[in-house]
């Protein structure tokens, strides 16, 4: 699962195609706030800015590769804010 300020999200798909990985799930307007500098991200006129978030499950040799690309991306512009989290999925239909 990848969480990204709505900024990178022409970026996350770029990634996601550069590395060869079609089959995702896509919200928008997704809110939060980063837990140890992020600031919130509601949408509202005190805080205006919105997150999305993809889900996608990937074989264990791209694991890496697409972990690299969110650090790159987070690297580029931190206080954007960028996170991803993964977990194995045991069995699937």
């Amino acid at each position: 699962m990848i969480i990204f300020n709505q900024a990178n999200t022409e970026r996350m798909e770029y990634a996601l195609d550069t590395l060869g990985i079609r089959g995702f799930s896509f919200w928008e307007n997704v809110q939060g706030r980063g837990h140890d500098q992020g600031d919130p991200h509601r949408g509202t006129h005190t805080w205006p800015e919105l997150n999305n978030a993809i889900i996608t499950v990937v074989e264990d040799e791209k694991v890496e590769s697409l972990l690299t690309a969110v650090r790159k991306l987070d690297l580029r512009n931190p206080e954007v804010g960028i996170r991803a989290f993964v977990w194995n999925i045991e069995q699937m239909v």
